[in-house]
């Protein structure tokens, strides 16, 4: 399958304060696409107005599977998303977070997907531990395992290497290497480090 995201002019404001305005672009298969900007330029609005959790103000944003049109109903099912707001379930272990995962989004994984991931992000040997008693680090990989559930060709990373020490980050980067044989993905961040990894900058501040 060949996908491609395209936003046109896309705009965001609430009220009278504007995030910004006309952003467009067109990403395609392989390609790594970084989003920069001053804290409250709208990083993280725009990976969630990708992701179909915001609504814009002004444009369109559409994805493409093999030229065909994805219609936005659907458009969830191709996208996998890490965030700092991503809500973990402390009362739950890593793997039955992962499992949860899996039933929310009506996945066809089962638990030996879920503990290959868990195992590619490192927490195998934690992974009937008690979020709860995660570090940060290890939720900041557990949530990157979840993005990763349903093999999707849109892979939104927002300021992916937050608390993760540099095993960690190894993994991020081994991530992002493997979604390139995948399909997009989309990194908002300020760290030169993983700006370094996109082939393609949009600067909001700009």
């Amino acid at each position: 399958m060949m996908f491609t995201l395209t936003l046109s002019g896309i705009g965001k404001h609430y009220g009278e304060t504007l995030l910004f305005k006309n952003i467009s672009f067109q990403v395609n298969q392989g390609d790594v696409l970084a989003v920069t900007g001053w804290n409250g330029s709208g990083k993280s609005t725009l990976l969630r107005i990708i992701a179909g959790l915001a609504k814009p103000s002004a444009g369109q944003v559409e994805m493409f599977s093999n030229s065909e049109p994805i219609p936005r109903e659907w458009s969830r099912r191709f996208v996998g998303m890490v965030a700092p707001a991503l809500f973990l379930y402390d009362e739950l272990t890593g793997l039955e977070n992962m499992e949860f995962f899996c039933r929310v989004r009506a996945s066809a994984c089962n638990r030996n997907d879920c503990l290959d991931i868990i195992h590619r992000v490192g927490l195998t040997k934690d992974a009937t531990k008690m979020c709860r008693e995660y570090s940060s680090g290890m939720k900041q990989r557990l949530k990157l395992a979840q993005a990763l559930l349903h093999k999707p060709p849109l892979l939104l990373l927002d300021e992916p290497g937050s608390n993760l020490d540099s095993n960690g980050i190894k993994v991020v980067e081994e991530i992002i290497f493997r979604q390139k044989q995948l399909g997009i993905t989309v990194i908002a961040s300020n760290e030169k480090r993983e700006v370094n990894y996109a082939d393609r900058v949009i600067n909001l501040s700009e």
